[in-house]
């Protein structure tokens, strides 16, 4: 994520547009240059590690009350669907909405959590080291429960249950896209970033198609992802000064605003696409509609 972020090269450095208020008032008054501001130190990413223990603990759980490995197959199935998996006929007729998000937090195996288990760790860890749990969790549940309404709107969930962190985890890969595309200003080699994350993207949205993955999770929480990382993952520009780094008795020369333009316009169509696709969404489920 961080890599490849560098301030563009410009004429002056955010220091040098700072000057003394009182220079002009004689030799005596003059002050030093004051020190730029201090680099943002990482968060310490609790929260996406407390979801790894949560999941594993939950995966755990499962497998103690289902008798694993004495029980298997389709009695396997079962346990999940009582516990809280996404199942169409549940949501819709018995109105059990609580388990779209419910799903989220269940695996279907060992592999299963494996895999997801080493994308949390890869993906949540480094998001909420750069932008903090205050937006890290809300992406996180966002994208998950994007990618469960779209798989509970798919065909197929009338057939089967689902169950799984995918549609999450796809939230977090398609948050570090507009996090690339909304900051990209930036940016350094913008170009490279870019092909690199579309061609991550590309290969794990192609597992998707494998037999017994639900695809509709992992592009739902994609999406969902996607529009709220415009919304949530917005950086200030390299040549923005706060003014709490400014020192009393110095101004800034040449202000600079603290968000271009483009990053408000993509803000705005990103909050009013997931406020309408979630809304049209639930609308289509509540009426047993189906995509």
């Amino acid at each position: 994520m961080g890599q490849g972020r560098t301030p563009p090269s410009s004429s002056s450095s955010p220091t040098q547009d700072i000057e003394n208020r009182t220079a002009n008032e004689g030799p005596q008054n003059e002050r030093e240059m004051p020190p730029p501001p201090p680099a943002p130190e990482p968060w310490t990413p609790w929260l996406m590690s407390l979801v790894f223990v949560a999941d594993v603990a939950v995966f755990v759980y499962t497998m103690y009350v289902n008798d694993c490995p004495h029980t298997s197959g389709p009695e396997n199935c079962l346990w999940l669907k009582k516990l809280g998996a996404l199942d169409w006929k549940l949501v819709v007729e018995d109105k059990e909405y609580w388990r779209l998000v419910s799903c989220m937090w269940y695996h279907a195996g060992v592999i299963h959590l494996a895999v997801n288990m080493m994308s949390l760790l890869f993906l949540g860890i480094r998001l909420e080291q750069e932008f903090g749990f205050l937006r890290i969790g809300p992406l996180y549940m966002i994208s998950g429960l994007g990618g469960s309404l779209a798989s509970a709107l798919s065909q197929g969930r009338k057939k089967t249950i689902s169950v799984g962190a995918s549609g999450a985890l796809f939230g977090l890969l398609g948050a570090m896209l507009s996090e690339l595309i909304t900051n990209w200003s930036n940016y350094t080699n913008k170009c490279s970033a870019l092909s690199t994350m579309v061609l991550i993207i590309c290969l794990n949205l192609a597992v998707g198609f494998l037999p017994q993955v639900d695809n509709s999770a992992h592009i739902g929480g994609f999406i969902s992802g996607l529009l709220a990382g415009f919304v949530l993952l917005i950086r200030p520009q390299f040549e923005y000064i706060s003014p709490r780094h400014v020192p009393e008795g110095y101004r800034i020369k040449h202000k600079v605003p603290k968000h271009r333009l483009y990053q408000y316009v993509l803000f705005g169509i990103a909050l009013v696409l997931l406020i309408i696709g979630f809304a049209v969404g639930l609308e289509r489920l509540l009426a047993g509609k189906t995509i």
